[in-house]
């Protein structure tokens, strides 16, 4: 079904209908690449992020947490570099009023017009990537005249001079102060305070969860690209002696927790470094996950070195060392940078399926991870009569604080299987006549959709080895 050309048109039909994502202000007209969690989407993006916090800071004994605030003096950004650094190349089209990244109009001319011939395919796209590396914005624009390359809306070539565009959302009426582009600054304006409270001793990781935002010329593909976004970040301090050892070490760990969400084999994912590195990396590489559109970036992998500590000790004045054995120097950084929202499509994109079933008919099923799904189990009468609501009513309060559980009597037995296995619930149990009986309940699986029956006191227990996190967590900290 994937390979099928509306499955991605299907898959944000499927994320609204069934509460995971909805166009942010919608009853206005919407916001283009702004989008809010709906009341399933927000239980699966909290799993998404707790199931990552855990494997940081409980599975590494020397990676603790900070939150700091979207807000930040300015001078943070002077130090980091985003005032002066923070660019895209942008290019306006006189008639259309539209707005493109140049590089973008020619990779996409290209791939479309040249497929039959690779050799000017690669010609082309060499000395795209040499003008970029000697900021050439001259020879940029000369390449999109030669090639004749039109706006896709007006079809005419009446474009402006490429310039340079910053990407920090700055506050109207406020003295230089930004939005934040990214967490980690945070982590670094807090280095003292948190190596001093903490006692943590080199090597140790810092992580953080938080909203971040960026005037993207070309926000698209839905969830993938937006203007404001979540990231989850780590940046673990190191001897500047092993930067090598620790770069190798996470790229080999983040891959491995990626394939450990089991949402496709080893195809599905790519390491890559980086051609054109950020201008605080020394170091750079991917890791890009097999989307409904192609290979794109989901996890990115830095060597900071000293650059972020080292400037903010020049900018503010303040010694951030570490101050050990007799001596005192600046730690490097290496850093990984997981986007939550782009996390969220690739695990809802790659679990959202279409099954033929035996008699002919079609399901729609989120076959989620267990750990992550939004709701672990579903609890049924199967008829509104006789006390079996009464039943059904008295398991589902008797265990809804251990569990993240649903009741429904609403529809028919067979339509409340087919909305959980929409919303990528694990477990249905149903309360029957014979539950009146023996105490007993038929359980059915999502994936298999095979029933058997159960004790009522066993449906605790099963949802918490199957549901929980205890069983991917150990299986990760072998490797760990």
């Amino acid at each position: 079904m994937k390979k099928c050309s509306y499955f991605f048109d299907f898959l944000i039909s499927h994320a609204k209908v069934y509460g995971f994502i909805f166009p942010s202000s919608e009853i206005y007209g919407g916001l283009n690449a702004i989008y809010d969690y709906g009341p399933h989407g927000v239980e699966l993006k909290n799993n998404i992020k707790e199931f990552w916090w855990k494997s940081m800071t409980r599975l590494h004994e020397n990676i603790v947490g900070v939150d700091s605030s979207i807000l930040m003096h300015s001078d943070v950004w002077h130090a980091s570099g985003h005032i002066d650094k923070f660019h895209e190349l942008l290019i306006d089209h006189k008639d259309s009023k539209k707005r493109y990244r140049p590089e973008i109009l020619i990779q996409e001319y290209v791939k479309k017009n040249f497929l039959n011939d690779p050799k000017k395919k690669e010609e082309i796209l060499s000395r795209l990537s040499q003008s970029l590396e000697k900021k050439d914005l001259g020879d940029i624009k000369v390449l999109i005249d030669e090639l004749c390359i039109c706006d896709p809306v007006f079809k005419t070539k009446n474009w402006t001079e490429i310039r340079n565009f910053n990407m920090m959302f700055k506050i109207r009426n406020e003295k230089d102060l930004y939005l934040r582009p990214e967490t980690a600054q945070g982590v670094f304006s807090n280095f003292h305070n948190i190596v001093k409270s903490s006692r943590m001793k080199i090597p140790f990781g810092i992580a953080q969860i938080g909203k971040s935002f960026r005037n993207e010329i070309i926000a698209r593909r839905f969830l993938f690209r937006m203007r404001e976004f979540e990231q989850m970040e780590m940046q673990f301090f190191i001897l500047p002696e092993e930067e090598i050892k620790w770069y190798e070490y996470w790229k080999k760990t983040r891959l491995k927790w990626h394939l450990e969400l089991n949402l496709g084999d080893k195809t599905y994912y790519q390491l890559c470094d980086h051609d054109h590195l950020s201008h605080y990396a020394s170091a750079g590489s991917d890791i890009k996950f097999h989307f409904p559109f192609g290979f794109q970036e989901i996890e990115g992998i830095h060597s900071r070195r000293d650059f972020d500590l080292k400037n903010h000790e020049f900018f503010s004045k303040k010694k951030i060392r570490i101050f050990e054995w007799k001596k005192n120097y600046i730690p490097y950084v290496i850093e990984t940078s997981l986007g939550l929202d782009r996390l969220f499509l690739a695990i809802f994109s790659s679990s959202l399926k279409k099954e033929k079933l035996k008699n002919g008919k079609i399901r729609i099923v989120l076959k989620l991870p267990y750990f992550l799904s939004p709701i672990k189990a579903a609890i049924f009468p199967l008829v509104r009569k006789d006390g079996l609501q009464e039943i059904a009513r008295r398991i589902f309060h008797d265990m809804k604080i251990r569990h993240r559980l649903v009741y429904d009597e609403k529809e028919s037995i067979g339509k409340l299987y087919r909305r959980q296995d929409a919303i990528g619930t694990p477990f249905c149990f149903t309360v029957d006549y014979d539950t009146i009986k023996t105490n007993t309940v038929t359980m059915r699986n999502r994936d298999s959709m095979e029933q058997k029956r159960i004790h009522i006191k066993e449906i605790s227990k099963i949802i918490k080895e199957e549901t929980g996190f205890e069983k991917i967590l150990k299986k990760l900290s072998y490797f760990i």
